[in-house]
């Protein structure tokens, strides 16, 4: 009777399928990813839908929106496309949100293992470390970052990731913390399995799922950092960012508010689809998560 049980009982469905459900239950989660696809798609397309350099003058400076079919979203002081400076700015705003945020949990990670890990002294060092960081607002560290490094574009990003990476670091150190004495751990020691191995490959693992969901708060970070270093003018002017658009615009706001407010909105939805892939990612990582 139990062999029949057996094998009368349904399958385990994949673990990818049981993501989706549970992700897919959260209508906000659903928005936000495809919100965040239409901006991939933005990024992946900007040199099929408008090849050319997006700083080039397209047009007669301050045409207005939907007058000229040439620049549907009108033109800046400078006559350069609004909607090439869109498809271009949303590149450059999921790579130095991917990078910056891959910096942050790169140093996070090892920084909040290896304290969590080991404890004692080396976790009171590494966590005054972190709170000295912490006591320095973020804004202002980067700040000076970027006036030591430059302001290119790659510093920039790596200058994101390094002011970010002390949440994580706490997150991580938590989590391991409260693994380090699970009876797997003791297992792996007991077979005389490295420090490095027990970290990385049976502690690490099950540390992860909060950083994920956290990440897409980094993200947006990333994107908002970088855009207010612009609106002072000290983003890299080489690049079509989203924060260059609206820190140019800023010097004709009130005779064509267009300038700053399409890369505005283009900058809230980006960070809000993040928002929304966060709490999405939250509830189908979250074991305890009940049915609803």
């Amino acid at each position: 009777m139990s062999l029949q049980s057996t094998e009368l009982a349904p399958a385990e469905p994949p673990r990818l399928v049981v993501f989706w459900r549970r992700y897919s239950r959260n209508r906000a989660a659903l928005l936000g990813l495809v919100i965040f696809t239409v901006v991939v798609i933005l990024a992946l397309t900007a040199g099929i839908v408008e090849p050319g350099d997006p700083l080039r003058r397209a047009g007669a400076p301050l045409t207005p929106p939907f007058t000229d079919w040439a620049t549907p979203l009108g033109t800046d002081q400078l006559g350069r496309d609004v909607m090439s400076g869109i498809f271009y700015g949303a590149r450059i705003s999921l790579l130095i949100g991917v990078v910056a945020t891959l910096v942050a949990i790169g140093i996070g990670v090892l920084i909040g293992a290896i304290a969590g890990y080991f404890g004692g002294w080396v976790d009171d060092v590494l966590m005054r470390v972190t709170e000295a960081f912490q006591t320095i607002p973020n804004f202002v560290l980067l700040l000076t970052l970027v006036a030591i490094m430059g302001s290119q574009i790659e510093w920039i990003t790596v200058a994101i990731g390094i002011v970010s990476w002390t949440a994580p670091a706490r997150m991580v150190r938590a989590e391991f913390m409260a693994l380090r004495g699970r009876e797997f751990v003791d297992a792996a020691r007991n077979l005389g399995v490295s420090n490095t191995s027990i970290i990385f490959r049976e502690i690490m693992p099950n540390a992860l799922p909060p950083i994920v969901v956290y990440a897409s708060v980094i993200m947006a970070l990333a994107i908002l950092l970088e855009s207010a270093l612009a609106f002072l003018g000290l983003g890299d002017p080489n690049y079509a960012s989203w924060g260059n658009m609206i820190g140019q615009g800023r010097s004709v706001l009130r005779t064509a508010p267009y300038c700053a407010v399409i890369p505005g909105i283009a900058i809230v939805l980006t960070v809000l689809s993040f928002s929304l892939l966060g709490e999405g990612l939250n509830d189908a990582l979250n074991p305890r998560q009940k049915k609803r």
